[in-house]
């Protein structure tokens, strides 16, 4: 194994864990020799979730966690410490979409369900993790699941812009105020992805032909172009590298 990618002994945990981008980045880590600690609110999928890191042979461990439950983060994030002794590094994936309803439809209900998980779960879960950090006084890496709606308009789907804007200038926030902890702090900014949130739309021909026009890559990304990104994320404590919004849309946002 590459010394610069080596893990071992590294704790991470992962809210959306068990599929996806987040699963993605738990290969990752595991694979480069982390003990990675999942979330996720389907118990059976944190299982299987498990069985298939097992194979890297590091300690990996699954949690059921509704991120948008200050209780529930709290408990979580207690457990996983317990059981790992410690947590360097914390990915806050968990995310849901926007209903499809128009703008001028939408309920309050309908959207703070969006922002309570994508912006009120995330600042739940990083605070849980920069508590434990600061408390420990060993740094940390702070990383959030941002989206290229937080830079670009989405037709119906105000909710889960703001909520993840929203993320991505609290991530800013946190890089600057825990930095002389030396904890690092991240946020993603995902591109069109094929993940079970957004399956529905890139299965649209239509929606395809619009979109992979501004594509220069002309694919749609995987969550195993996240796996390498995580091990870098993850091993950057206390590095230079801190407060960045990393865009990982295939060249979407430049074109």
């Amino acid at each position: 194994m590459n010394p610069l990618f080596d893990l071992t002994g590294h704790v991470a945990v992962v809210s959306g864990g068990n599929s996806g981008i987040g699963l993605a980045m738990a290969r990752g880590l595991a694979g480069s020799g982390a003990d990675v600690c999942i979330w996720g609110t389907n118990t059976a999928r944190n299982d299987d979730a498990v069985t298939a890191l097992a194979e890297f042979g590091t300690r990996v461990h699954g949690i059921r966690c509704d991120v948008s439950d200050e209780a529930s983060v709290v408990g979580a994030f207690a457990e996983a410490v317990e059981h790992f002794g410690r947590v360097d590094s914390c990915f806050a994936n968990a995310g849901r979409h926007s209903t499809t309803t128009a703008f001028v439809d939408t309920d309050l209900a309908a959207f703070r369900s969006v922002t309570a998980v994508n912006l009120d779960g995330a600042f739940l879960t990083l605070r849980e993790a920069a508590k434990h950090m600061v408390s420990r006084a060993g740094g940390g890496v702070l990383v959030g699941t941002s989206s290229v709606s937080a830079l670009h308009g989405t037709p119906r789907g105000q909710a889960y812009a703001a909520s993840k804007a929203g993320l991505s200038a609290m991530i800013r926030s946190c890089a600057i105020e825990l930095a002389r902890h030396g904890i690092n702090a991240h946020s993603l900014i995902v591109g069109w992805t094929q993940t079970p949130l957004i399956s529905e739309e890139l299965s649209d021909p239509a929606f395809e032909r619009n979109v992979m026009k501004r594509m220069p890559q002309r694919r749609w990304g995987t969550p195993a172009d996240f796996e390498r990104l995580a091990v870098y994320l993850a091993g950057g404590i206390g590095g230079f590298h801190t407060g960045d919004e990393i865009v990982v849309d295939g060249g979407y946002s430049v074109f």
